[in-house]
């Protein structure tokens, strides 16, 4: 199970650099582009890249954040409790994660495939075909779904097989100091 986590750990990683550097290349063109305004050279479109920027960045980097166990929760009750305790709670929060993400990805797909179906573009002057960044939008989404499943199932395991810490350290919380 811990050789699962650590996989998906780097491949989270590496996915939320590639988001980071997405938001930065939108950081970029949009400073270009306020820089060259004054000059006549604008590119026009750059709030709506950013804005398919953000929502790529998120949703792929919303996986990063549940494997680095960065998340946030309200742990009044949980500090409280033993390991058994904790353990609950985190199968609780992580199932919790995992249905909410798998609705979003679930529900998500309809609006793409109307989107592919009737050849939508953005009704901006760049007239981008909307399924380019919806696609990659709920791929980040799906991605993030597999990744709670496989941390759920995790949890599970632990669970069934009453390794109570094991839990904490698959899908528990991280402290600022850690």
């Amino acid at each position: 199970m811990h050789s699962i986590l650590s996989l998906l750990r780097q491949t989270n990683e590496r996915l939320a650099v590639a988001a980071g550097g997405l938001l930065l290349l939108s950081v970029c063109v949009t400073l270009f582009d306020v820089v060259a305004r004054p000059l006549g050279m604008s590119l026009g479109g750059t709030d709506e890249l950013s804005g398919y920027a953000m929502a790529i960045a998120t949703g792929w980097g919303v996986s990063y954040a549940l494997t680095m166990q960065a998340h946030v929760r309200i742990d009044l009750l949980r500090a409280r409790g033993g390991p058994r305790v904790q353990g609950w709670f985190d199968i609780v929060a992580i199932l919790s994660v995992a249905a909410v993400s798998l609705t979003i990805a679930y529900r998500a797909w309809p609006v793409l495939g109307k989107t592919i179906k009737s050849g939508a573009t953005a009704n901006t002057t760049l007239e981008t075909p909307l399924w380019i960044p919806q696609s990659l939008w709920l791929v980040g989404w799906v991605w993030f779904a597999a990744s709670a499943v496989l941390l759920s199932l995790g949890a599970l395991w632990f669970l069934a097989t009453s390794q109570h810490s094991n839990i904490d350290n698959f899908v528990g919380l991280r402290g600022e100091d850690e």
